[in-house]
């Protein structure tokens, strides 16, 4: 392969970042679309934030639980990065709900409590936000499938479970996913005119807050004037310009026609792309993301042509990350034109990899985000992109506190 099949232009970029753009606006006016723009039903906090909570964390199938405490001028987080279990037990043929409430309240009898307190729960599965702040599971992803809690409360049934095994009860549940935690992990520093939640791991989603009339498929409106935290589920977005190797990764998955921007940019189908492109060669199985970064940091341990193409593919990703940036950030200035610092807390292995022989993958996407701004006439607002540690844990304790 001596052409780069994955090149994006700067056109086909800004076309990338005009469809997203649109197809946001097409999900807050209506239901079922390609961009779901989910409401979450929770207020967060940005000031006077004080007490403790549990906090449990199930992304995929790793698991924490920490108790994090907002009575200092820092949160304070026990232990520093929370009880860590390995949940793959989940994705066991017949795995019921009893059997998973078990696995995920074990961890919590540990933990050290004097007092009634809220839960927190960062949920990362596809759920609707609820109006009492729980979600409805809408389905399972990721090889897991506990059938009898699909189009049920998430939240409300653990904490019942949890106040019966425990004596210090628990007050109430909130429930959240993993890109709305990054969304409230970055109200800590309220300098800025808006907020992006973004995840760029073994996945990728967005999240950012929007005015609620802007939110017209709420109708009658359901949630009070101001902003909101809406859950894009962008993994779901069809970008222009994807290629023929797309569309062979795509009908080979286990989802066929679903999450096609997840499917060109995300660590757990990076490989994928990979082993495509190179139809009659033999990778490992099990060849993600962090085996396409080491190729190209070492590139004198492979063929020429691998190294070229695990670039590509490295680099593409990042930019097509830039151009659904590129248009978010264009939706919340036509929204509100006073926008002009924005605070991006990204999460996600791939989005913080390094090529040791190249620029790293953050530095793709914020040069690349920053040309597209000023394509559009927008070079005045400036995104900071932040890490910060524990932000799941951070923003999901600002949800149960709120």
């Amino acid at each position: 392969m001596e052409k780069n099949f994955f090149e994006l232009g700067t056109c086909q970029l800004k076309e990338i970042a005009r469809s997203l753009h649109d197809k946001v606006e097409n999900g807050l006016k209506k239901e079922n679309t390609e961009i779901q723009c989910i409401p979450t039903f929770i207020n967060p906090k940005t000031s006077g934030i004080k007490g403790k909570s549990l906090v449990l964390d199930l992304g995929g199938t790793n698991y924490r639980v920490a108790t994090v405490d907002f009575n200092e001028s820092n949160p304070s987080i026990h232990p520093k990065n929370g009880w860590k279990k390995d949940l793959s037990i989940m994705k066991t043929p017949g795995f019921t709900q009893e059997q998973l409430f078990k696995e995920q309240g074990d961890p919590i009898g540990e933990t050290k409590r004097d007092s009634a307190m809220p839960i927190g729960y960062c949920f990362s599965y596809p759920a609707e936000s609820l109006p009492n702040g729980d979600a409805k599971l809408l389905r399972w992803t990721k090889g897991v499938d506990i059938k009898e809690m699909v189009g049920e409360p998430i939240g409300k049934p653990f904490l019942d479970y949890l106040n019966e095994k425990n004596d210090i009860k628990f007050t109430n549940v909130k429930v959240i996913n993993d890109t709305v935690a990054s969304l409230f992990a970055g109200l800590t520093d309220t300098n800025y005119d808006a907020y992006i939640g973004l995840i760029v791991g073994t996945g990728t989603n967005m999240a950012t807050f929007i005015h609620s009339d802007k939110i017209t498929k709420l109708d009658p409106p359901s949630i009070q004037p101001g902003l909101v935290p809406v859950n894009l589920e962008s993994g779901n977005f069809l970008p222009p310009h994807l290629t023929s190797i797309d569309g062979i990764v795509d009908a080979l998955s286990d989802s066929k026609g679903r999450q096609r921007f997840e499917k060109a940019v995300s660590g757990m189908y990076l490989g994928e792309i990979m082993k495509a492109s190179f139809p009659f060669d033999e990778f490992e199985n099990r060849f993600d993301a962090q085996n396409l970064t080491t190729i190209i940091s070492y590139p004198d341990l492979y063929q020429e042509k691998f190294v070229h193409v695990a670039g590509w593919i490295y680099e593409r990703s990042a930019k097509l990350v830039a151009a659904s940036l590129a248009g978010l950030v264009s939706v919340l200035v036509s929204h509100d034109e006073s926008v002009k610092r924005v605070r991006l807390i990204a999460e996600g292995s791939l989005f913080w990899s390094e090529n040791k022989k190249g620029e790293n993958y953050k530095d793709i996407v914020k040069a690349t985000l920053h040309a597209l701004l000023a394509e559009e006439g927008l070079k005045d607002v400036d995104v900071r992109i932040d890490q910060m540690e524990n932000a799941n844990l951070i923003g999901t304790a600002i949800a149960a506190l709120s």
